[in-house]
């Protein structure tokens, strides 16, 4: 039967809106990531037989197939093809699983799959509110609106929905929010995302240059009155910015190979993927999906909730890890044990590669052997992926 597995990964450590990565162009800063990937696999880059990056908002630097302009900007082979991806914030998880497919079908033996999202250079929703501006119209189409008539889709509505569901009050929120950003500063102190990061050089403001190599988001001296003291998203609601994913610019990606790129390369794996999967669920609550979409993965992996040593869900909002936690009836112990987005930012496009890097180093660290990763998506979608650490 044939195996899927990764071999490598690399993340930049992610950086705070208009904060120390905004001076790199996106698709220059997912070229570092990618030549950082091909130096620690040790490889010949024209052995690459495709990159599939994520990417969310593809307008202006992010425009044009930002992969294709990744690989040319990183000096790679002119040889090597490339595509983007957009399913919303799961864009390079599915691009994972695109590359998952097509080692596993034989056709391509060596494949990248990662994300990139300037979130600094181009704003979210860039992509839909600025034609918008300039009168070319708007992506709900009639018959979206037939078949939801009076709904605004909204990531926010949708994750308040979620926390009035699972009776999740703020004090529950903004504890969550303070134990993410206690366990990434930990997790920084230990040197746990030492491997994962790949450093980049920064011009500094006051002149001279820095290497970027921590994530500027984690607030190392957080305290829960800080938090519940910041101001709520919506009036009467339950979530504020603090229990909400950060705003992040940031680039990641995985090396993916069969057996015969194993023996191609000549490396040894990492990891191998034990399933791959996408759902779809409501698109007015939005981001359930990873609830229903989890249950379906462990059944069709044969495995189930406790045989699983690590989660990874993103923390777009903190109703979305906590909702799954209590429909799952999962243990909180290992649930995003390293922080997650609500500390180190969700770089939307590059968050899923970044996330399954994470994961990977986290089950080596710790000893473990399955890790599962699941991301609520704009849309109602949910992507699955297990992973048995080897």
């Amino acid at each position: 039967m044939a195996q899927a597995y990764i071999v490598a990964t690399a993340r930049t450590a992610g950086g705070r809106r208009n904060g120390r990565l905004s001076g790199w162009h996106p698709a220059d800063l997912a070229g570092e990531v990618l030549n950082a990937l091909v130096q620690r696999a040790g490889i010949d880059p024209a052995l690459i037989e495709d990159v599939i990056l994520g990417c969310v908002g593809q307008a202006g630097e992010q425009s044009t197939n930002i992969a294709r302009n990744a690989v040319l900007a990183a000096g790679l082979p002119e040889s090597i093809p490339a595509t983007t991806v957009d399913r919303q914030c799961g864009s390079s998880q599915q691009a994972l699983h695109f590359a998952v497919q097509a080692v596993l079908s034989g056709t391509q033996d060596i494949v990248v799959a990662g994300g990139v999202e300037s979130m600094s250079r181009v704003p979210m929703a860039l992509a839909h509110w600025l034609p918008e501006q300039h009168g070319y119209g708007q992506y709900v189409s009639p018959g979206m609106q037939a078949r939801y008539p009076g709904v605004v889709f909204s990531q926010f509505d949708g994750a308040e929905a979620i926390a009035r569901k699972y009776a999740l009050d703020k004090d529950t929120l903004d504890r969550f929010a303070l134990d993410s950003h206690r366990k990434a500063a930990e997790a920084t102190r230990s040197g746990a995302f030492d491997a994962e990061i790949v450093p980049v050089r920064i011009s500094l403001e006051g002149g001279g240059s820095d290497w970027h190599r921590v994530d500027e988001g984690i607030r190392f001296d957080a305290t829960l009155e800080g938090i519940a003291g910041v101001k709520l998203l919506t009036e009467g609601g339950r979530i504020s910015a603090a229990s909400a994913s950060q705003i992040c610019d940031g680039a990641s990606a995985l090396l993916v190979v069969n057996e015969r790129g194993l023996k191609t390369l000549g490396v040894e794996p990492l990891a191998r993927i034990e399933h791959i999967s996408v759902l779809g669920h409501d698109p007015v609550i939005m981001l359930e999906a990873p609830i229903p979409a989890t249950r379906r993965a462990l059944q069709r992996a044969g495995l189930r909730i406790d045989d699983i040593d690590l989660y990874e869900v993103n923390e777009a909002f903190a109703p979305v890890p906590l909702a799954w936690l209590q429909a799952l009836e999962a243990d909180p112990q290992r649930l995003n044990v390293h922080g997650g987005a609500i500390a180190l930012g969700h770089p939307l496009g590059g968050t899923g590669t970044k996330l399954l890097g994470t994961l990977l180093h986290a089950l080596g660290r710790h000893g473990k052997r399955y890790g599962l990763q699941t991301v609520c998506e704009g849309g109602g979608l949910a992507n699955v992926t297990i992973i048995e650490r080897l």
